[in-house]
């Protein structure tokens, strides 16, 4: 996992013995970022400038905290053109820097499903495939060689029970290792790694451990250990940290009994210097220091005289919390659910308690429920995290029944929905309640409301809903399935989703959900009016049906509408129920009322289609792409609304009325557009550039005692959720946000 606790090594400690020790080969510096791991550096050269017997593939693997993220983010340092210029490249091992070549391309999976990652790569280097395994095989057939490097699997996917990094080892790591023209290097957890190690053939892919004797590079966490002790990383003065001999044997004292784990080393030291009156710390007393995360947890409490469990129930919304952090007034109330007592006098006084732990995070969200930015009118609002994501593997192991802590946390999750109001409902509620239900197990009885479908994030509600069981959905989350692609694929507001679910409902016979989607306060553009599940229809169009009696002699045109009834003129394969034939063909006609549910039987004589005149007096007109529609007023000629499908149009026509016909694979649908104004529409977007298409890779781990930044090629901006498949075919295939 990331190691953003542990600190870069300070100027003075590079150039001591120790330093040089720890670099490996005496005389040469390490690595300011790193600040060790020459073995590993090595290893990592020699396969970026392919050196003969370089292995092609190099999964890096350790237990959580041991460094992993840090090491591949310290090697892409190098790896950048631009960036290594501010590297004293000429101080270092020169077997451990890598040759001067173009960037590699590098793939960030925080937060993205395996599908988005993969387009992402894609698009980056400009591939033409139309489905995943083209990708593959267009990669395959290139004479070149690529290099790839994938950091932090183990943050992969949008929500953590979905277990999203096993799925990107499967469907992505696992076929680019096995793929000859890849060069492949992966920062992988350990639980997976045997799975990615063994997809290339024999000889090709080298397993550096961190933890195994080979690459554990223990000078180098003494190293880490008293940097982080010296007053010029902002320790405080005290005797263990001014005194050069004591600082250097406490370090070592920590990072014996620390066993490898540089996380536990770093937050050994932030809990020391938490402590009200920090005092001496006896290296010879093994009492004193700490030789697992967990140890950290309770020897801290037990200094500060609280008992551990109580720690345990403050820190553990935060271990089991979603996305970028949980938000501050959630807190209080999650962690009473958790520990089934009152928390708030344990967490006002407890900071001290808590500190060394957790970390504030800045969110350009705004606070409060509203999506369109109301609330306190601050423009932000405060998150809080653990500082590491082993930290949080830690808390949750230590809950003998986890899934009844998610339990508790889900319900004052729900709990806090004002009158189950979901637009009310602050965001992370909003946003991140299926994951805890889904983690609880009680997902399924969640996916019932219109209110969640249309106000959640679809990429995180998505991939919850769709770990479940597809046995174990409701008829609603199954159109909700069908349609969330849409939702990602637009980037559509809660608006337009509310619009789309309403029109699904009524195309899978779900006329209460329908309904209760207008009920959500939302000013839809549209209503729909009926749905016929048809196939193979040919053409859909607006007409009129005269009144009995009239227009068997003749084509009618010219009559008024007077009593004349609007009708759906539909053109459909023989055979289809209530329609009759047409001469001459293979095709028959289908009539059906315009405005409700409703059959029609009557001759094809007695319609009549909609003149120009009345054409022209219709507020609204129609404009057609390849894979959606737009309406646009006559008056103004503003888009008033667009319309996407998940299943490509065949035919789509207005009436007079304003009633939108459309039919698709699926059938026909006919919808009343109600908007008078423009409205936010999810109009789809160019599709993006594909060589230059920006990649991000992993910045360096966050935390206040970090400050190198990462190279230019690895923090560009990441596209939108779901833009690298707005131009691919969507479902399984090409829409897996």
């Amino acid at each position: 996992m990331g190691d953003e606790e542990v600190m870069s090594a300070s100027a003075d400690a590079a150039e001591s013995a120790d330093a040089a020790e720890a670099a490996g080969t005496a005389g040469y510096a390490p690595h300011p970022y790193i600040g060790g791991r020459t073995a590993a550096l090595r290893a990592l050269a020699a396969w970026r400038m392919q050196w003969p017997g370089a292995p092609r593939v190099i999964v890096v693997t350790g237990s959580p905290g041991s460094g992993r993220s840090r090491l591949v983010a310290g090697f892409l340092m190098m790896c950048d053109p631009e960036y290594r210029k501010r590297l004293p490249l000429d101080d270092l091992d020169p077997a451990t820097v890598p040759p001067d070549l173009p960037s590699p391309a590098v793939p960030d999976p925080r937060g993205r499903t395996s599908a988005q990652l993969l387009w992402l790569l894609a698009d980056h280097l400009g591939l033409e495939a139309a489905r995943t395994e083209d990708i593959f095989t267009e990669l395959a057939a290139r004479e070149e060689p690529v290099t790839i490097v994938v950091p932090d699997v183990d943050l992969a996917g949008p929500v953590r029970p979905v277990n999203e990094p096993a799925r990107l080892i499967r469907d992505v790591l696992t076929p680019l290792a096995a793929t000859p023209t890849v060069r492949l290097l992966a920062d992988v957890p350990r639980e997976l790694a045997a799975e990615l190690a063994g997809s290339a053939p024999g000889g090709q892919v080298q397993v550096i451990d961190l933890d195994e004797p080979e690459w554990a590079d223990p000078e180098g966490l003494v190293l880490h250990a008293e940097t982080a002790l010296t007053p010029e990383a902002g320790a405080p003065d005290l005797p263990y940290t001014t005194d050069p001999d004591a600082r250097r044997a406490l370090a070592e004292a920590l990072a014996r009994r620390a066993n490898g784990s540089r996380l536990t080393v770093h937050l050994a030291v932030r809990a020391l210097f938490a402590l009200p009156e920090p005092g001496d710390v006896d290296p010879a007393d093994a009492s004193q220091l700490p030789s697992t995360v967990g140890e950290v947890l309770d020897l801290h409490a037990r200094r500060l005289g609280a008992e551990p469990l109580t720690l345990r129930q403050m820190l553990a919304p935060l271990a089991f919390a979603e996305g970028d952090g949980l938000p501050v007034q959630l807190w209080r109330p999650l962690a009473s659910a958790v520990a089934g007592r009152d928390m708030g006098q344990a967490i006002a006084e407890g900071m001290l308690l808590a500190a060394p732990f957790i970390e504030p995070v800045e969110s350009g969200e705004p606070d409060g429920g509203a999506e369109d930015g109301a609330g306190d009118g601050s423009g932000g609002r405060t998150l809080l995290r653990l500082t590491h994501p082993g930290l949080a593997a830690e808390i949750r192991a230590g809950f003998t029944d986890p899934r009844d802590t998610q339990t508790r946390i889900a319900m004052a999750l729900l709990e806090a929905v004002p009158q189950q109001d979901w637009s009310r409902a602050d965001p992370y509620v909003r946003d991140y309640l299926a994951a805890h239900t889904l983690d609880a197990g009680l997902l399924p009885q969640l996916l019932t409301d219109p209110g969640l479908f249309a106000h959640a994030e679809p990429v995180a509600l998505r991939a919850a809903v769709e770990a479940v069981p597809l046995d174990q959905l409701g008829a609603p989350a199954h159109t909700y399935l069908r349609t969330a692609p849409l939702f990602t694929r637009s980037e559509a507001p809660a608006e337009m989703r509310a619009a789309l679910l309403e029109t699904a409902f009524v195309e899978d016979g779900l006329q209460p959900y329908a309904d209760a989607v207008h009920g959500l306060g939302f000013d839809l553009p549209w209503r729909t009016l009926w749905s016929l599940p048809l196939t193979g229809v040919v053409s859909v169009a607006p007409a009129f049906l005269l009144p009995q009696g009239e227009g068997e002699g003749g084509e009618g045109g010219g009559e008024a509408a007077g009593d004349s009834r609007p009708v759906a003129a539909l053109v459909v394969p023989v055979g289809t129920p209530h329609a009759r034939p047409l001469p001459d063909s293979d095709t028959a006609l289908l009539l059906h009322d315009l405005l409700r549910p409703g059959h029609l039987d009557a001759h094809a004589a007695r319609m009549r289609r909609p003149s120009e005149d009345e054409q022209a007096a219709s507020p609204y007109g129609l404009s057609r792409g390849a894979d959606y529609l737009r309406i646009w007023a006559r008056e103004s000629g503003e888009v008033v609304t667009a319309l996407l499908s998940d299943t490509p149009f065949r035919d789509a026509d207005l009436s007079p009325q304003g009633v939108l016909l459309t039919a698709t694979e699926r059938g026909v649908t006919a919808r009343q557009i109600t908007a008078p104004t423009r409205i936010t529409a999810p109009v789809p977007a160019p599709a993006p550039a594909r060589a230059g298409a920006p990649l991000p890779a992993p910045a360096p781990e966050s935390g206040p005692e970090v400050t190198p930044t990462i190279p230019a090629q690895a923090t560009g901006t990441a596209p939108a959720a779901d833009a690298a498949s707005q131009d691919r075919p969507q479902g399984v295939e090409g829409d897996h946000s």
